[in-house]
């Protein structure tokens, strides 16, 4: 456990701390540092009331840290905007694919959040983070018998992908219980975001086809082995547009209509989140709040349009809740200056710890922590240690002169960082903290060479 004693906060003039310590009124989402995030009487950065510097002393680097606090806010906030302007019951799930550990569940389950889930690995570790089944829903375009299996004995909801998963959970089925299950439909809905991320089009390999949608109806309406809840739509991830949101919830709504021709009640409308963050300085996302009231008019105003009673009505963030909630630390190694080309400033992680900026050119800005107000005099491309000329973290990164063993500062990598950290290279996956308090506790270990080679099987013949 780490603490660090109350210190009056000096101006520091930096740009990427949050305007104002009252954090009631601020969208997270809008963002780039934690809401938290002070320069302490040494310049420098703390985060939930602890020293960074401090923290990568005792917990090493690289070094995943999460503010409590601002993920908690981000939770109340989905919560009770939905409860505010929502006239119907609502429930909020959070996409846990961004960041599924016993911890994080733990927390936004605490705040009344379910979970969305798209694995047997989610769905284990939400039950055993005490997350009541009522509140998960399984997701997945693959899902494996086993996973249907676990989902079933579990009692969550199975959100439907496909005919496959359809007729498998017919044979699946017992005459004890039928099976909860949402259909996930593809609303054939464009967002401006990156390719890899867009699973709202109809060339997506999620969700029935809207063509088949009277089919899947008339299917599912004569198995009693199914109950049939809602209707489920995503349509894609990092979004700042409100109009595709306003469409999604027109469509959808029509999708209940059309299920009452073949006397299906459904009670359940999710749809989805993908609500963007501020991962740079001229990013202008809608606040958590502005989102949701958005989503609840619209979907107030369909169902009136077409006289239909209010669905429950369901979200699912993912990367708006906790992204802006963790940072990443590392630690300076070497640089190489190439003479009017450019500096490279190396660090002791990578791509293996954050893969998105090689998988989908995502852009993040940094800060040194220990040099907080330091003239910023260097423009350097932050490079990773792996074996890959493409593990380039941040290129044209504007920081003060720097030196090894400085800490580096990576912002918003809450979302999609640990989540998809690998072992390339074999290095080992970092730690994780939660900070709050001026406190830090232990929520993921750092991994050791050992816990590499542990699935390892050495032939008798090789020994």
């Amino acid at each position: 456990m780490v603490s660090t004693h109350p210190v009056k906060v000096q101006p520091s003039g930096n740009q990427y701390l949050s305007p104002s310590q009252d954090s009631t009124n601020i969208s997270p989402n809008q963002q780039l540092l934690p809401l938290t995030a002070r320069v302490n009487r040494d310049d420098f950065l703390e985060i939930g009331g602890c020293d960074v510097t401090k923290l990568v002393q005792q917990f090493g680097s690289p070094l995943y840290i999460l503010d409590e606090t601002t993920l908690r806010t981000a939770c109340q906030q989905y919560r009770d905007t939905f409860k505010k302007y929502y006239k119907g019951e609502s429930q909020v799930l959070y996409a846990s694919k961004a960041w599924n550990c016993l911890a994080v569940c733990a927390i936004v389950a605490s705040e009344g959040l379910g979970i969305d889930v798209v694995s047997g690995g989610e769905l284990y570790t939400a039950l055993e983070a005490g997350v009541s089944p009522e509140k998960i829903y399984l997701h997945g375009n693959n899902k494996s018998r086993d996973e249907l299996t676990l989902a079933i004995e579990s009692g969550c909801t199975i959100v439907v992908d496909n005919w496959y998963e359809l007729h498998t959970l017919v044979e699946l089925a017992t005459k004890d219980s039928a099976i909860r299950i949402m259909l996930r439909l593809t609303p054939g809905i464009e967002c401006h975001t990156h390719e890899y991320i867009r699973t709202g089009h109809l060339d997506s390999k999620f969700g029935f086809d809207p063509n088949d949608l009277e089919e899947v109806f008339a299917f599912v309406s004569k198995q009693p082995a199914l109950n049939c809840v809602g209707v489920h739509a995503h349509i894609g991830s990092q979004i700042f547009e409100r109009q595709p949101h306003r469409d999604l919830a027109a469509v959808m709504v029509q999708w209940l209509r059309d299920a009452a021709k073949y006397n299906l009640e459904l009670t359940e409308l999710n749809v989805g989140g993908g609500l963007g963050i501020k991962y740079t300085e001229s990013d202008d996302p809608p606040s958590i709040e502005e989102w949701s009231k958005a989503i609840c008019e619209v979907v107030q105003e369909a169902c009136a349009a077409e006289n239909l009673p209010l669905p429950k009505l369901l979200c699912e963030p993912g990367r708006s809740l906790i992204a802006t909630a963790c940072v990443t630390a590392y630690t300076i190694g070497s640089a190489k200056t190439i003479p009017d080309i450019r500096t490279y400033v190396t660090i002791d992680g990578g791509m293996s710890d954050n893969p998105r900026p090689i998988t989908y050119q995502s852009v993040y800005r940094t800060v040194v922590a220990n040099k907080m107000s330091a003239p910023l005099t260097e423009t350097v491309t932050v490079a990773g240690k792996h074996c890959e000329s493409g593990d380039i973290l941040i290129k044209n990164a504007s920081l003060p002169k720097t030196e090894p063993g400085d800490v580096l500062v990576v912002m918003a990598t809450g979302a999609y960082n640990y989540s998809m950290a690998s072992n390339y290279n074999r290095l080992p996956r970092p730690a994780a903290v939660l900070v709050a308090n001026g406190e830090a506790n232990l929520i993921l270990q750092r991994e050791t060479y050992q816990d590499i080679i542990r699935q390892d099987c050495l032939p008798e013949r090789l020994k």
